[in-house]
């Protein structure tokens, strides 16, 4: 099976667009994200978290922070440390704030709607900047990786954990069957979204495989070091950036 051509969406456009989607499923985003993932993503993030190594004291920002489930585990690992979620959907940044509210976390995390193409904080701020299966949706991802690896301090960390590509063809074409045809049915059969939920596929599709996107970081971005890790077969892949 041939991955589908499509025509991708591109800058102000994209923006508005994803923009929607993520208001109009913010809301059910999180049980979604569990059944289509198979409950993965939180194995992936636990992944990411022992490959970080947080520690106490250390600050971050989580980019596209979405319902905050990164950002409360950044949080719990840094315990003092000053950690901000950012995100440009306020349905999604409520979420966060409810989850946050639950686990008496309120005070100890800022979020902040905003841009990730125009990260509203000084140079050399953080020791981390990640960003959560978001990076396929943002309308210029070298500019959101520049942005991050600005933000960060010498020596700091940009961490993307992102869907992928597998790379052996019977399961790829197995994958993309499923990301493309059964995805967005499972979204109408649970949350009545089928076109929020074909959009998914759609970005993936466009979106560089985990060697193309640490060919991106070393080469357009200037990390001095990338580390690769693809997880589950290569359908999600973390890439650490060293600044």
């Amino acid at each position: 099976m041939k991955d589908t051509k499509v025509v991708p969406l591109q800058g102000t456009e994209k923006e508005k667009y994803v923009h929607q989607v993520f208001e109009d499923i913010a809301e059910n985003y999180d049980r979604m994200n569990s059944i289509l993932s198979f409950r993965r993503h939180r194995a992936w993030r636990k992944f990411a978290m022992k490959k970080m190594n947080v520690g106490g004291g250390d600050s971050a920002i989580d980019v596209c922070c979405g319902t905050c489930d990164w950002t409360i585990a950044l949080a719990k690992a840094s315990k003092t440390g000053s950690i901000i979620g950012l995100d440009f959907s306020s349905k999604m940044l409520a979420m966060g704030l409810s989850k946050l509210e639950k686990e008496g976390m309120q005070d100890n995390v800022n979020l902040i709607e905003g841009n990730a193409l125009e990260l509203p904080y000084p140079d050399n701020t953080f020791d981390f900047a990640t960003i959560g299966f978001a990076l396929r949706n943002v309308p210029d991802v070298v500019k959101v990786l520049q942005e991050m690896k600005r933000v960060v301090k010498p020596g700091g960390k940009v961490v993307s954990l992102e869907l992928s590509k597998p790379t052996w063809k019977p399961f790829r074409a197995l994958y993309f069957f499923y990301f493309g045809r059964i995805l967005p049915l499972l979204g109408k059969l649970f949350v009545n979204r089928y076109e929020q939920y074909k959009w998914l596929p759609t970005s993936l599709l466009t979106f560089p495989d985990y060697k193309e996107l640490e060919k991106m970081m070393k080469e357009e971005v200037g990390f001095s070091d990338v580390e690769v890790y693809p997880l589950s077969g290569g359908i999600t892949a973390l890439h650490i950036g060293y600044k």
